[in-house]
């Protein structure tokens, strides 16, 4: 018995045409980028929490942080957070861009973009340089805009691990602080 084998059929071509990115429901309000807000790269240390997954205590060395389970931390600092619409985040971050379309319960600092969803709901205190809330976004609690005299420090990135020199008899070594965990 022989069966003949016919070429697989070649894609239909991609009909739809790309989204406006003009205002979504607000003024001054990007709307939903094709991609995520912030681009994966390549050498970005990154965290995925997936959804039905909880995560408590202390995170470190994380550039990019996203969640669509549950986090609680209570001092994260890293370059961008993303807590997506299933995601909830409790507790303290230092960021430079947030993306919200989950839950985040507590403080928030943002030195640059803080990009509250029309599904993400904000409590507690949100800082940032700029703010863009699409409508039936939420924000409960304080809000504090950031000007170039009042941001926070950004995170000193870390070190490579070298050798420390050895302390001199003329001047104490500094005293460490303990770790934590």
């Amino acid at each position: 018995m022989s069966q003949t084998m016919k070429p697989a059929a070649a894609p239909a071509p991609n009909t739809m045409a790309p989204r406006p990115m003009g205002p979504a429901g607000g003024v001054g309000v990007p709307a939903r980028p094709q991609q995520p807000v912030f681009a994966p790269g390549a050498d970005r240390r990154t965290l995925t929490v997936g959804k039905g997954i909880t995560v408590q205590g202390t995170i470190s060395d994380c550039e990019r942080l996203v969640v669509e389970g549950t986090v609680e931390s209570q001092m994260l600092q890293a370059a961008e957070l993303s807590v997506g619409g299933t995601g909830i985040f409790r507790g303290e971050v230092q960021v430079e861009d947030a993306e919200i379309a989950g839950l985040f319960d507590g403080t928030l600092t943002a030195r640059g973009n803080l990009i509250i969803r029309a599904s993400g709901r904000v409590n507690g205190v949100a800082r940032s340089k700029r703010l863009a809330v699409e409508d039936g976004g939420q924000l409960t609690g304080r809000m504090e805009m950031l000007t170039e005299g009042s941001m926070p420090p950004a995170p000193a990135a870390p070190a490579p691990m070298a050798a420390a020199p050895a302390p001199t008899a003329a001047a104490p070594a500094p005293a460490r602080p303990a770790a934590v965990g």
